[in-house]
């Protein structure tokens, strides 16, 4: 049975994802940060899921579950692994606190990294494993190529995800381990019924209040509306097991709309209409 580690699977896309592995014939690891989480998923998914205990920030509790997972593949390579686990800070980066700005970078950006250097020994550097060369998949977002207001220090990570998958990739010609993006549009996950409870009074007295209040609630509208984490799961299972793969997924509902059209249009001319339909003119 082949292996894929999948990190932040308690909910959302890494659940989703760790669902159809396991359909597809998989054995998932997938880490989880509370004990509930791995016993609930134990459950749910049966003997083809294995949870590891683990923050991805954690770099001595992520190369110890690392082991873990090559103490069971018994000299063979792992087929691959999905850099999921992610958070989202919100807020005018004039004002984001630096803790948070600091803390969205070290999930979405240093984890990953973490992640990567833990086990890309089993997908093919360690020479003496078994077996073909794996894959790592990069979970990004639409915001790793659009930038918007209000998600700045998001958008920071998921641009930064991008730019390490490029280098990434092409370091790991010398052993044919391949790395692949995949970055979704809005995806119908609990998240959104978290951000209704995100505290951005810290923002009541400054002038962008009304444009924050607006914008989040045309996040949270939108990605109610988003795909399934199932359907994003199906395009990861794609892109692991492909012979020909792209480099970059884009998995974005309407995406003529919210993705084509955005990435053709002139910056200044995005800056206009985000400005006209928030109401951020210069006053």
């Amino acid at each position: 049975m082949k292996s894929v580690v999948v990190t932040g699977v308690s909910s959302g896309i890494g659940r989703g994802t760790a669902k159809v592995l396991v359909e597809k014939g998989f054995h998932v690891f997938g880490s989880v940060r509370k004990a509930e989480d791995a016993k609930r998923l134990s459950d749910e998914l049966g003997n083809a899921f294995t949870p590891l205990l683990f923050d991805i920030t954690d770099e001595r509790a992520v190369h110890e579950a690392a082991q873990q997972v090559r103490d069971s593949l018994h000299g063979e390579t792992l087929f691959g692994l999905v850099n999921n686990a992610g958070v989202s800070a919100q807020g005018p980066l004039a004002y984001l606190p630096v803790d948070q700005y600091r803390h969205q970078l070290e999930v979405n950006l240093v984890g990953p990294f973490i992640a990567t250097q833990a086990f890309v020994p089993l997908l093919g550097m360690d020479r003496s494993l078994k077996g073909n060369p794996g894959r790592i998949i990069n979970i990004s977002s639409v915001g790793g190529k659009l930038g918007g207001p209000f998600i700045g220090a998001y958008h920071a990570s998921k641009f930064g995800l991008e730019g390490f998958s490029d280098s990434l990739r092409r370091e790991l010609l010398l052993y044919g381990i391949d790395v692949i993006v995949i970055g979704p549009g809005s995806v119908a996950t609990a998240t959104w019924d978290k951000a209704e409870e995100i505290d951005v009074s810290r923002y009541e007295e400054t002038e962008y209040a009304p444009a924050l209040e607006k914008y989040t609630r045309f996040m949270i509208d939108g990605g109610r509306k988003g795909y399934s984490p199932e359907r994003l799961g199906k395009k990861i299972w794609k892109a692991l097991t492909v012979p020909h793969p792209r480099v970059r997924y884009a998995v974005v509902p309407h995406s003529f709309i919210t993705w084509t059209i955005p990435l053709l249009l002139p910056k200044r001319l995005v800056d206009t209409l985000i400005a006209n339909s928030l109401g951020l003119q210069r006053k």
